[in-house]
């Protein structure tokens, strides 16, 4: 049976969800309500319901399920209305700013016995389903290093994501789904965070992160948010023992090269400006081998179709509460090695 469900805030998120939910074969759509009126006309025009006040969304007997999709300081504060009034939430990313606040929520989820969830989106990019089927499939032999990168030359949108109080920042606009890809990806605890942010356009809150995590495994992880960047490095590098796979940007355009011959004995080499060098003189065709990074397809709605059967027992959700913990955990990592300029240890 298809649940009823709401949207709490319809801004760009919201709208987002809205679309999807208007369409969705296992939700219906009942309202939306967004503090802004221009916002609920706008909803109107589109043909969907609005509510007069949060007052009269959460007292709809209807709703199952209810979406908070507001700027990131008030989730905590709406997410427990939603669940005492007896109605599953989800939450959008971040799902909120600090573990405390977290706890507070998961709390309340326990109390009123309401699932509660993040809609951590990013899972279901295709470029990172591709990049973790190449680390599990072995082809690259054993993998020492993984680096994930996002970049743009806009600096940070000018609305409340520059704004401290609100919860702006790219750490946890973008690091948060960076976080948690790498984290699904390398199934290992993490021995060091090491993390300086940016601030080149803005001093309140970073524009932009470099983020080192050494993992128990012996894999070394890399991931970058920058949005002073005009010139992108590849979204993905992944290297083994044996092999290095990129992925260029979120089209998952780009390759995988092993080697085939390592004991290659005639080595031409390179000029350089200054000299000769055979260390780094390209390798020989017939020493290498490429093959084709994996075209994944994937359903972003599979994320509603895994609430829905959560709500009524048939799945466990695939966005745990543990997971959501260790990401937000780490993201206070990351801001106590900027601030000391030390690594910090971890699990």
């Amino acid at each position: 049976m298809k649940k009823n469900i709401a949207i709490i805030g319809y801004g760009g998120m919201g709208w987002w969800h809205g679309d999807y939910l208007k369409k969705s074969d296992v939700c219906n759509l009942l309202g939306v309500w967004d503090i802004n009126p221009d916002r609920l006309v706008i909803a109107r025009n589109e043909g969907i319901n609005t509510y007069s006040s949060l007052e009269e969304l959460l007292g709809d007997d209807r709703l199952d399920i209810v979406t908070v999709a507001t700027p990131n300081d008030i989730h905590k504060e709406l997410i427990i209305k939603v669940l005492e009034s007896g109605k599953n939430a989800i939450s959008e990313k971040p799902v909120t700013l600090c573990s405390e606040d977290l706890q507070e929520m998961f709390d309340a989820s326990n109390r009123t016995g309401k699932l509660f969830t993040v809609h951590q989106n990013r899972r279901w990019d295709c470029d990172f389903l591709a990049m973790k089927q190449v680390y599990e499939s072995g082809v690259l032999g054993e993998v020492f290093n993984i680096e994930s990168r996002v970049h743009g030359s806009r600096g940070i949108p000018g609305d409340w994501r520059g704004m401290k109080q609100y919860g702006g920042g790219m750490m946890l606009d973008w690091g948060v789904h960076i976080i948690d890809q790498m984290l699904l990806m390398v199934p290992s605890k993490i021995k060091k965070v090491y993390c300086q942010f940016d601030h080149v356009t803005n001093y309140e809150v970073d524009d932009g992160f470099r983020l080192t995590l050494n993992f128990e495994n012996g894999v070394r992880a890399y991931l970058e948010v920058g949005t002073s960047n005009f010139i992108n490095l590849p979204r993905w590098y992944m290297q083994g023992e044996n092999g290095t796979a990129v992925i260029n940007d979120f089209s998952c355009e780009g390759k995988i090269v092993c080697v085939e011959n390592w004991d290659e004995k005639d080595v031409v080499p390179v000029r350089t400006a200054a000299g000769l060098t055979k260390t780094m003189a390209p390798r020989k065709d017939d020493t290498i081998k490429t093959h084709e990074i994996p075209q994944i397809t994937s359903d972003v709605h599979d994320f509603y179709r895994n609430v829905a059967k959560a709500v009524d027992g048939i799945e466990s959700q695939l966005i745990t509460h543990p997971q959501l913990m260790r990401v937000m955990k780490l993201m206070e990592a990351c801001a106590k090695s900027d601030e000391t300029g030390m690594p910090v240890d971890f699990e």
